[in-house]
C-alpha cells in the first residue's frame, strides 16, 4: 500500500514579504533586549525592544524609550541596519549578498523582488535592484558628508561623523529616529534644537523627499534627464507621484507658515520660518522628525499633520501610508463623478475600474484599520484624549513617528496595538493591493445589473 505524500504549499510572494519583515523584526528585538545593546549593561525589557524593532524596520520613530539616552553603539547600529533593512527591504539585502558571493538569483527570489517594489514585469529585476542600492549609497554617502561638516564641530570627530551616517540612514528611509535625546534638555526632543540650523534641515528634508518619491521615479527621470520635454515623457505613475508630492509639500507649508505664524514659529526670522514651515509639512509624509513641539502647535496643524500622515509617500519608496497615487486616484474620481464621467481620467489617460477599485479598497481598508484601532486604545488608554491617541494611531499607521507624546506610557496591550499597526501600516496596504492584483480573470457569471440610491 502505498503512503499517501503531503506535498508541501510553497509561500507565495506576498507571504513571504511579511513572514520576512515579521522575522527581522523579532531577530532584532531580541538582539536589542541583551545587556550588550543597553548603555545600562542590563537587559531591556523585550516588549520595548521588540517595539523599537518593529519601529525601526516598519521606517516609523516612535519609541517607548528614547534611542539616544537608553541604547549604547552597539544598539544604535542594530537599530540603523533594522531602518535600513526595513526601508530598501530585506530582499534587496539578500540580493546584494547573492551577487557578492555569486549565487543565482532563482525565479521565485525574482518574484518576491517583483512584488516588494511593485515592479511591472521580471525584466531587469535585478538591474533595478542594484540601481537602487547603488543609488541609495550615493545619497545617504554624500548627505552624510553634509551633516558631518555640522555635526563634527559640535560631538567631535568620531561621534560627527556617526551621526552623520546615521542621520542620514534615518532620513533617506523616513525613519524618523534621532540620537539627540541625551542631551542635557531631556529626553525625545529630535531636531528642536536645531530649527535654526538650515544646513541640517534642508538636507534632512531633502533626503525625506528623495527616499519619499520612489525608485522607480528616481531612475525614469535620470534616464529621461537630457530628453527634450523630459516631463511629458514620464509614465503616468510618475507624473501623478511628482504632481500630489509638490501639491502636499507646497500647499501643506503654505497652510503650516499661516497656522503656526503665531505659535511654533514665533520668534524665528521670516527664512526659518520658511524652512521650518516647509520641513513640517514634509516630516508627516512618514519622516517623523520634528523641528517644532508638535504638542505647541494650532489645534488645526495638528489636525492636517494627522491627514498627511495617513496620505504618506509614494509607491516603491521607503515611505509608507495609503500612497500618493492611491490618494490621487481617489481625488480624481471623485471630480470626474462630479463632472458626470464614467471613467477616471488623468493627464490625459483613463484608469482602469481595477486600478480605480484597488485604491478605493486600500483607502477604506487603512481608514478602518486606523479607526478600529482608536477605538481600542480609548478603551486601554483610560485617561488620555482622543485627539492624543488619534494622532498616535494615524503615526504608526502612516510609519511616521511623530508624537504628542503618550508613547512612552502606553500599555502593554496599547504597545502591541500600536507596534501591530506600524507592520501593518508597513506590509498591510501593500498586502492588500498585490492579493487583489492576482485576480486575473473575470467571474464566470455576471449577475443582473440593479441599482442602489447614494448620497
Amino acid at each position: 500500500m502505498k503512503i499517501p505524500v503531503t506535498k508541501k504549499r510553497a509561500l507565495n510572494p506576498v507571504q513571504i514579504l511579511s513572514i520576512g519583515f515579521a522575522a527581522v523584526i523579532l531577530t532584532g528585538g531580541l538582539i536589542l533586549s541583551l545587556p550588550i545593546s543597553s548603555q545600562s549593561g542590563e537587559f531591556t525589557n523585550f516588549l520595548d525592544s521588540v517595539f523599537t524593532a518593529t519601529s525601526a524596520v516598519c521606517v516609523t520613530g516612535l519609541v517607548t524609550i528614547d534611542t539616544g539616552s537608553h541604547w549604547n553603539y552597539f544598539g544604535k547600529t542594530i537599530i540603523a541596519i533594522l531602518i535600513e533593512l526595513g526601508g530598501l527591504g530585506f530582499m534587496s539585502v539578500t540580493t546584494l549578498v547573492a551577487l557578492v558571493i555569486g549565487k543565482k538569483i532563482t525565479l521565485k527570489e525574482r518574484l518576491v523582488m517583483q512584488e516588494a517594489y511593485n515592479a511591472q514585469n521580471l525584466q531587469g529585476i535585478i538591474r533595478l535592484v542594484r540601481y537602487i542600492l547603488i543609488f541609495t549609497l550615493g545619497v545617504q554617502l554624500t548627505a552624510a558628508l553634509v551633516l558631518m561638516t555640522q555635526f563634527i564641530p559640535e560631538f567631535g570627530i568620531g561621534k560627527g561623523i556617526y551621526y552623520g551616517i546615521w542621520h542620514s540612514i534615518s532620513a533617506f528611509c523616513n525613519a524618523g529616529f534621532d540620537l539627540f535625546g541625551n542631551e542635557v534638555t531631556g529626553k525625545f526632543q529630535s531636531l528642536t534644537l536645531r530649527n535654526t540650523n538650515k544646513i541640517v534641515l534642508l538636507t534632512l528634508g531633502n533626503l525625506i523627499i528623495i527616499g519619499g518619491l520612489g525608485f522607480s521615479v528616481w531612475l525614469e527621470l535620470w534616464n529621461n534627464r537630457k530628453k527634450p520635454k523630459m516631463l511629458k515623457r514620464l509614465s503616468l505613475h510618475s507624473k501623478v507621484v511628482l504632481l500630489m508630492t509638490a501639491i502636499l509639500i507646497f500647499g501643506g507649508a503654505l497652510i503650516f507658515l499661516l497656522l503656526e505664524w503665531n505659535y511654533t514659529l514665533t520668534g524665528m526670522n521670516f527664512v526659518d520660518k520658511l524652512i521650518n514651515a516647509w520641513f513640517a509639512s514634509l516630516t508627516p509624509r512618514t519622516a517623523g522628525f520634528n523641528s517644532v513641539n508638535t504638542t505647541d502647535m494650532a489645534p488645526a496643524s495638528r489636525f492636517i499633520t494627522m491627514l498627511l500622515m495617513f496620505i504618506g509617500g509614494s509607491p516603491g519608496s521607503t515611505a509608507g501610508g495609503i500612497k500618493t497615487t492611491t490618494f490621487g486616484i481617489v481625488i480624481f474620481t471623485i471630480f470626474c463623478v462630479l463632472k458626470g464621467r464614467e471613467d477616471t481620467e488623468l493627464f490625459g489617460k483613463r484608469l482602469s475600474k481595477g486600478t480605480v477599485y484597488k485604491a478605493v479598497a486600500v483607502f477604506s481598508i487603512g481608514l478602518s484599520l486606523v479607526l478600529f484601532d482608536v477605538i481600542i486604545l480609548s478603551i486601554t488608554e483610560s485617561g488620555t484624549s482622543l485627539e492624543l491617541i488619534m494622532y498616535e494611531v494615524f503615526s504608526a499607521f502612516g510609519t511616521v513617528g511623530l508624537t504628542l507624546g503618550i508613547t512612552p506610557g502606553l500599555t502593554s496591550v496599547g504597545k502591541v496595538v500600536i507596534l501591530t499597526t506600524m507592520y501593518l501600516g508597513r506590509v498591510g496596504p501593500m498586502t492588500v493591493m498585490l492579493a487583489l492584483a492576482n485576480i486575473k480573470a473575470p467571474a464566470a457569471i455576471k449577475y443582473p445589473e440593479d441599482h442602489l440610491l447614494i448620497g
